[in-house]
């Protein structure tokens, strides 16, 4: 395992170590604008597996995405309904989670078995840049082990994973506070399922 602690010269080489690393099916820690995210390459379904035996997750439990635009975006969700878009306009980038139809493509593992399918594409942060650089579906689970505190800085993510991650990006400590706010647009009206950083209510939606 890799610890790679970022700064303003190593954090292009640094994303691309860890593109090569998702795309070879291997596993990153990384830092979101909030917290902590392990990350593994969404349509590969023997790394998503990784993630759920790492964190003790439940199947049956989905995993939330991360992507960089709406292309890729449609990688992972079978359409944009007409009611989210003006949402994306309004949101997008930022903690806004929104939950689509899922394409068949996405492993049952990330969709909990419900054909839907959790996506954001992040504030700024090294997520961000991960998610441009790679044009692909990552997942975005926060790094600890189920029914755990989120880890908010690299001695968290190792004291929970150890060496059973690839590569650790080293940004230091996370924001923290709330979670992104969870959206389900596959519901008319829009439905929202979990209160988090972006406040709503069906005015604003």
């Amino acid at each position: 395992m890799s610890v790679i602690t970022l700064n303003n010269n190593n954090s292009k080489n640094a994303v691309m170590e860890a593109v090569n690393i998702l795309k070879a099916g291997g596993i990153i820690a990384y830092p979101t604008e909030s917290f902590y995210a392990l990350g593994a390459m969404a349509l590969n379904e023997k790394a998503v597996k990784k993630i759920f035996d790492l964190k003790n997750r439940p199947y049956g439990k989905p995993l939330p995405l991360i992507v960089d635009d709406i292309q890729t975006l449609l990688t992972a969700a079978k359409e944009i309904p007409d009611q989210a878009v003006e949402i994306i306009n309004k949101f997008w980038p930022g903690p806004l989670t929104m939950i689509f139809e899922a394409r068949k493509e996405v492993p049952l593992l990330i969709t909990g078995e419900s054909r839907n399918v959790a996506v954001r594409i992040p504030g700024e942060s090294v997520a961000l840049q991960i998610a441009k650089a790679i044009k692909m579906p990552v997942t975005a689970t926060s790094a600890n082990l189920s029914s755990m505190q989120p880890a908010i800085d690299a001695e968290s993510v190792l004291s929970y994973f150890g060496e059973n991650i690839d590569l650790l990006l080293d940004g230091g400590k996370a924001p923290g506070g709330k979670p992104s706010t969870i959206l389900d647009v596959t519901v008319t009206p829009a439905r929202i399922l979990r209160e988090g950083n972006i406040e709503l209510n069906h005015k604003t939606i």
